[in-house]
C-alpha cells in the first residue's frame, strides 16, 4: 500500500464504528474498504461511510463478500451458501490511506476457525477500538483489547461514542495500556457536516497519521 492502513474495530455490534469510520476516512481523504459486509440493508455500511464521510465512489472499495442476513458472517455465508476464503481477505492495494472496518466485535467469527481478530494479527495493520460508553464498557473494552493482545495485533488507540464518561474512559485507557484517542458524542442530525465538525473537535488527526 502507499498509504498507511488503519482498521476500525469495536467491542460489539452497534457501538458506532461505521459512523466513526466515515469520519476518520472524510478526515485522512481515505478510502474505505468493508472486507466482509453481513447484511444488505440500506446499501451496508459501505453506503452509510460514502454518505457520512462525503468520500467519492472510487474511494469505496467493494467487498470480498456480501452476505444477506445480518448475523456473523460464518452464519451469513452458510445461509447463503458461500465459503468465505479468508486468503482473499488480503488488503488492497491503494493511493493513499486506507480505512478498514470489521463486523461486530473482535472475536466474530468469519469462518468456523477463524475470528476477525485473527485475521487483523494476520494483517499486523495499526487497530481503533471503538467502545460505547455506557454501561459496561469497561468489561467489554478490557477483554477486547486483551483478545487483541494475545494475538499481537497494534492497537493505535481505542476511541469512544456517546456522552463523556470520564471514569471509564481513563480506566480503560490507564489498565488497558492504551491511548485515549478521544470520543464522538451522539450527533442530531447526523450528517456529514455535524460528523465532520465533531470529529476535528474531539480528535487530532495527527494521531491516525
Amino acid at each position: 500500500m502507499t498509504g498507511r492502513a488503519i482498521v476500525v474495530t469495536g467491542t460489539d455490534t452497534d457501538v458506532g464504528k461505521t459512523v466513526f469510520a466515515a469520519a476518520l476516512a472524510g478526515a485522512l481523504g481515505a478510502s474505505y474498504w468493508k472486507p466482509v459486509q453481513a447484511g444488505l440493508e440500506n446499501g451496508g455500511d459501505a453506503a452509510t461511510v460514502a454518505r457520512l464521510g462525503g468520500l467519492s465512489p472510487d474511494r469505496i472499495l467493494p467487498e470480498t463478500y456480501r452476505l444477506t442476513t445480518p448475523c456473523s458472517p460464518d452464519r451469513a455465508a452458510e445461509i447463503d451458501g458461500v465459503a468465505i476464503d479468508p486468503d482473499r481477505l488480503t488488503p488492497p492495494i491503494v493511493d493513499g490511506p486506507l480505512v478498514i472496518e470489521g463486523a461486530g466485535g473482535v472475536l466474530v467469527p468469519l469462518t468456523g476457525g477463524l475470528l476477525f481478530a485473527d485475521l487483523f494479527a494476520r494483517w499486523q495493520l495499526p487497530v481503533v477500538l471503538v467502545a460505547r460508553t455506557a454501561l459496561g464498557t469497561i468489561n467489554h473494552s478490557l477483554l477486547s483489547i486483551e483478545a487483541l493482545r494475545q494475538r499481537g495485533v497494534p492497537i493505535l488507540g481505542i476511541a469512544f461514542t456517546g456522552e463523556a464518561a470520564e471514569h471509564s474512559e481513563a480506566t480503560i485507557a490507564r489498565i488497558g495500556g492504551v491511548k485515549r484517542l478521544g470520543r464522538l458524542p451522539h450527533l442530531s442530525p447526523l450528517d456529514m457536516a455535524t460528523l465532520r465538525a465533531a470529529f476535528a473537535a474531539n480528535f487530532a488527526v495527527g494521531d491516525f497519521r
